[in-house]
């Protein structure tokens, strides 16, 4: 079974994580004050974006140190692309507007 990765993304926290660790490692301890969460929060927190494989986890002595694993993202990615042509159809109308708005403008009727 693979790992449910947009339910992993669906919380503010576990996003807020990810968003962290872009900026490299975090201890679980760092985490976990980031969140203003309870230690056992924040560790189910952790533990699903672990399965999901979207983070892996070094101990070192009594430290958790935590690691963004963004290859993970790839299927979030993915999927996304099947939706780009909407953004981009928008985007391009919005441009069009734009334009007619600015030319508009230098041209006054």
């Amino acid at each position: 079974m693979l790992p449910d990765i947009f339910g992993a993304l669906a919380s503010p926290a576990r996003r807020a994580i990810l968003d962290e660790l872009r900026n490299g490692p975090r201890t679980a301890g760092h985490l976990t004050g980031l969140l203003e969460q309870s230690r056992s929060t924040a560790s189910e927190h952790l533990a699903v974006l672990r399965g999901a494989g979207l983070v892996r986890e070094e101990r070192q002595g009594r430290n958790r140190i935590y690691h963004l694993q963004a290859a993970g993202l790839a299927e979030v990615g993915g999927w996304l692309k099947h939706y780009e042509h909407c953004w981009n159809l928008r985007l391009d109308a919005l441009g069009n507007l734009l334009d007619c708005n600015l030319s508009n403008e230098e041209h006054p009727s």
